[in-house]
């Protein structure tokens, strides 16, 4: 009779706590804990594994990140191989067989993809330019497969997930009209960039990009390509050199000494700045930012 009364309050006391069960998202970059903590709401609890300040393609598998994954119901990143470097060894090291992985880069049109890739172009993505967050139109894409990846993942939360998408959705829609509306001066510009992380949002925008700074992706800038491109941007109305909070600013800061033309830091994701703090204001900043730029 005791074992059947302690039974019976063991179960009490863990109802509540099974009942409270959250879904747990490891997110490899600030943008997609983010939009996990949109659309996830109350029902999720997320880990993200990278900041606004560190260069997704190159993160060490720290054994905190082990030990995030093990625990992670779904695993939320980029794809389109940018974190091929640290990504792989978690996964071997730490998912469980029951661990789902969603990539964001499956669910967008990709720009930038090579006929071929090799070890000469420098760092080339053999499925396309992987910096598809600087578009808030793939987010909008993205947003739709994680609300169905959560469901699959946590079917009793599906009606939850379902609303909070609809309701991002038609927020996100006005959101993406008002800051094109806002940018309608910026079409036609050109831009000098550090690394091919912009091709998106220039694709976005109807801006130029005129040259980099990288003489091929992931290659440190050399005197010899840096002297090339100020040869190719003399004579030209350039509004903006643009870097991201990761970048090293030296061959931009050699560039604005030369042509005096102004460098942009862009936030590039959610905490790049003090003012993007959100999926929200890390568009708007960046709207904001490229406007306050010289014609």
């Amino acid at each position: 009779m005791k074992k059947l009364i302690l039974l019976s309050f063991t179960s009490l006391v863990l109802v509540p706590a099974i009942a409270e069960a959250k879904t747990d998202i490891f997110a490899c970059e600030p943008e997609w804990g983010a939009l996990a903590k949109e659309i996830g709401g109350d029902d999720v609890d997320v880990t993200t594994a990278t900041t606004a300040s560190q260069d997704p393609h190159h993160i060490k598998a720290k054994p905190s990140l082990l030990a995030a994954m093990r625990k992670a119901d779904l695993v939320f990143c980029n794809g389109a191989s940018l974190e091929v470097g640290w990504l792989p060894v978690l996964r071997q090291k730490a998912a469980g067989p029951k661990t789902t992985f969603l990539y964001a880069a499956d669910y967008v049109e990709k720009l930038d993809v090579p006929a071929k890739v090799d070890r000469a172009m420098g760092d080339v993505h053999p499925d396309g330019n992987p910096h598809i967050v600087t578009d808030p139109r793939n987010i909008s894409a993205v947003a739709n497969a994680l609300a169905d990846k959560l469901a699959e993942v946590d079917p009793a939360n599906a009606g939850g997930y379902k609303d909070r998408l609809a309701a991002f959705q038609a927020k996100w829609s006005g959101l993406i009209s008002g800051w094109e509306k806002q940018a309608a001066d910026l079409k036609g510009a050109d831009v000098v960039v550090y690394h091919a992380s912009w091709a998106y949002l220039l694709n976005w925008l109807g801006m130029n990009h005129v040259a980099s700074l990288e003489p091929k992706p992931g290659i440190p800038p050399t005197a010899a390509h840096l002297e090339e491109v100020l040869a190719s941007v003399k004579g030209k109305k350039i509004k903006a050199i643009l870097v991201s909070p990761y970048d090293n600013a030296q061959a931009a800061e050699w560039l604005n000494e030369k042509t005096g033309i102004p460098i942009v830091h862009l936030p590039f994701t959610v905490g790049g700045d003090d003012t993007a703090d959100s999926l929200e204001n890390l568009y708007s900043e960046t709207i904001r930012l490229l406007e306050g730029t010289g014609s």
